[in-house]
């Protein structure tokens, strides 16, 4: 229980905070795992359509410090190497 308004108000903005980078974290998941089936079931068009999504939703959340822009960026390298290796088949 917080003892003070402060303390009160704190809890109340952490909450509402660890929810929305909650929700921006499993949209990357989401996103990840789309362009990863995509690429499994050799449709490249759609996989490409997925990726511009993909990088779209990462860079939001590395902006907004949900993840740390390091891994923004290695997880936006890591999933195009695989749909340029895909590309390359």
């Amino acid at each position: 229980m917080p003892n003070t308004q402060q303390a009160a108000k704190r809890i109340r903005q952490t909450k509402v905070r660890t929810q929305r980078n909650r929700a921006r974290k499993t949209q990357i998941k989401t996103y990840t795992k789309r362009v990863e089936a995509a690429i499994e079931a050799g449709d490249i068009a759609k996989a490409e359509t997925e990726f511009h999504t993909f990088q779209q939703k990462v860079d939001k959340a590395a902006k907004a410090r949900s993840i740390h822009p390091n891994k923004a960026s290695r997880a936006k390298s890591r999933l195009a190497a695989k749909l340029n290796a895909a590309k390359g088949k």
